[in-house]
């Protein structure tokens, strides 16, 4: 039986999904229903060959059905290990992430029915509140605070 040390992190984008409104920005929240429950940003796994920035608009389209007009790296990254093996990722024990942030015009969104069961567009007092994860709550505070530096608010 392999032991947890043997495997690896999954490579993954963060992707903090937000429009400008004439009052501030909002953003767009996911109601994760797949290996856990709660709210999260679209996020997934750089696939082999591909770029971070493609994975940011491949994820971005396969969860939500959008397009970014604009996408942002930050130099923020991290990891986090899986509360349990999952079966879809045998081979790895946790993701890390990079993170960046994706501007959308506010259209119908398309989740991903497998992975999600909902969306919200909120605040970002409520984003905060409601995102499950820390990682993801200090992913949206960088993000807002670089929106506010340059004007978008």
């Amino acid at each position: 039986m392999k032991t947890r040390l043997n495997k690896k992190y999954r490579k993954a984008v963060f992707i903090v999904v937000y429009s400008l409104t004439k009052k501030e920005p909002v953003y767009l929240l996911l109601k994760r229903k797949l290996h856990w429950k709660g709210w999260e940003f679209p996020k997934g796994a750089i696939e082999k060959n591909e770029s971070s920035i493609e994975a940011v608009r491949r994820e971005l389209f396969e969860e939500t059905g959008l397009y970014p007009l604009k996408i942002k790296k930050f130099n923020y990254k991290g990891r986090y290990k899986y509360k349990k093996i999952l079966k879809d990722r045998p081979n790895f024990i946790g993701q890390t992430f990079s993170l960046f942030a994706a501007e959308v015009k506010i259209k119908k969104i398309k989740i991903d029915k497998k992975e999600h069961s909902g969306f919200k567009w909120l605040s970002f007092s409520n984003a905060y509140k409601t995102l499950t994860w820390p990682n993801q709550k200090k992913s949206l505070k960088i993000v807002n605070s670089w929106l506010s530096k340059n004007g978008k608010k």
